[in-house]
């Protein structure tokens, strides 16, 4: 039998609107803080041993309510 496809690890959250505006990020189902940009959610993941992690990767992060290039309302 093959692997069963898993859900990314990272996921990135739709925009939430503050000064700046800003998106949740979760790791493995947890929550891990609030990006404002793509170094941001690289940072995270860093942080928690995915040193080498693409954030555009499909792979590696699902993006809800927008994608990696939505980072204002």
């Amino acid at each position: 039998m093959g692997d069963l496809p898993t859900d990314p690890p990272i996921v990135v959250h739709g925009l939430v609107a503050g000064t700046p505006p800003y998106r949740r990020v979760e790791i493995r189902h947890e929550p891990v803080g609030h990006a404002y940009g793509l170094a941001d959610v690289a940072e995270f993941a860093r942080r928690v041993g995915l040193e080498d992690l693409n954030p555009l990767d499909p792979e590696m992060v699902s993006w809800h309510g927008g994608g990696p290039e939505d980072w204002t309302l």
